[in-house]
């Protein structure tokens, strides 16, 4: 990037990054489905994921944004064909009307040029799709499995052959069953005005930088390919073309290098309401990439529920609190709905949070409802770090 490039500040770069990823959320108007399907429309993705300790994450970073927001959401905009299940950098949620973009991955598995995680089975896998052709929708569960399980997940034959025609794009997910997927033909679950045409190699890249930008705020390459294979360079390069003719801004922030789309700085001149507590899930757009959490909010976060107990400091399922601005403190905790408590195991403060009375009337205020979401009536909390924050926090609890 040329030196040139206008510089902010740290704080004006989280600014952007915030009202830009809807955080806190503002109100919304129309229906509340209408709400959460143009929050999945402005994030690009939404990652799904199985753990439920408290509200999965895709309903907890849904939430997040739209308050109205209810579980049952994803299922109705799923079956309406408004999303869409595929994959981002993970499992995920996606706009239906961004489904020509999938077809990138989708080409690039089934001609060899990516690899798919599981190796194809090609008579199991015309074995599943004549199944699904002739007798419609189908569960793995509706397979007989025979053969050994292998994989990283121990997976079963009918189910690698599925999961391998989904990525491939043969198969889609018209529903899910008890959070179990549903396989289908993909032309019997797309809708038939949605555009199937490939994009180019520049049509992707240009899509790829102006969705993250979009949503993000501002970005780095690196970023914008994050797990998606073979795409780096070709973002590196289109962007500097986009630069080139106005398309998109280069930013300094500190000694790093970002690009904006020019119509984001001026979200410098809206609000940010700093005072509004959100407690985040560990698989939030807003810091899925670790590294540029750490970069842009001094936050180093590690999910550690992937570790022996032995080894965590914060706790199985700590779960990122942002206020202020910033990203403040981490709450491990889990939801205990026969009893309908939410038992705070550990609350952790970063450095430099001087004014305790004020987060804790911000996280209280914020617990009521986050409470409500996980279907609990009370809280009790056990341990917090520095100590003397418990002493604040009980009254309010």
């Amino acid at each position: 990037m040329n030196s040139s490039s206008e510089t902010l500040s740290t704080q004006q770069a989280r600014k952007l990054v915030l009202l830009s990823q809807k955080l806190p959320p503002t109100k919304t108007t129309g229906s509340a489905v209408s709400a959460t399907l143009s929050a999945i429309e402005h994030l690009g993705y939404i990652q799904i994921d199985t753990i439920s300790v408290i509200q999965r994450a895709h309903h907890h970073t849904l939430w997040n944004r739209n308050p109205r927001y209810k579980n049952d959401h994803l299922d109705q905009l799923v079956r309406e064909k408004k999303v869409f299940e595929y994959w981002s950098h993970a499992a995920a949620y996606l706009p239906m009307r961004d489904y020509r973009f999938s077809l990138m991955r989708k080409q690039a598995l089934a001609n060899g040029d990516l690899e798919h995680w599981y190796k194809r089975d090609k008579k199991m896998m015309n074995s599943v799709l004549r199944r699904i052709a002739t007798e419609g929708p189908l569960m793995a569960k509706d397979f007989d499995h025979g053969g050994e399980k292998t994989g990283e997940w121990n997976s079963k034959p009918a189910k690698r052959a599925l999961e391998t025609l989904f990525m491939q794009g043969e198969l889609m997910a018209p529903y899910r069953d008890k959070f179990h997927k549903v396989y289908d033909l993909t032309e019997r679950v797309l809708p038939g005005e949605i555009d199937t045409t490939p994009p180019s190699a520049d049509e992707y890249a240009r899509f790829l930088i102006t969705r993250y930008l979009q949503a993000n705020g501002l970005g780095r390459p690196a970023e914008m390919a994050y797990l998606l294979k073979k795409t780096r360079q070709l973002i590196v390069t289109t962007a500097k073309d986009m630069a080139l003719s106005g398309e998109v801004l280069e930013l300094r922030v500190g000694d790093h290098h970002y690009y904006t789309l020019p119509s984001t700085l001026q979200l410098l001149d809206r609000p940010l309401a700093r005072s509004k507590l959100k407690i985040l899930s560990p698989f939030d757009n807003l810091l899925i990439q670790r590294k540029r959490a750490s970069m842009l909010f001094n936050y180093d976060y590690l999910l550690e529920c992937y570790l022996p107990a032995s080894k965590r400091q914060h706790g199985y399922f700590s779960l990122p609190i942002l206020w202020d601005g910033r990203l403040v403190a981490r709450m491990d905790c889990k939801a205990d709905r026969k009893q309908s408590l939410l038992n705070i195991h550990l609350l952790s403060l970063e450095p430099g949070i001087g004014d305790l009375e004020s987060f804790g009337l911000a996280l209280s205020k914020e617990l009521k409802m986050f409470l409500a979401f996980n279907d609990c009536s009370d809280v009790h909390l056990y341990k917090t770090n520095p100590n003397k924050l418990a002493a604040v926090l009980q009254p309010l609890l």
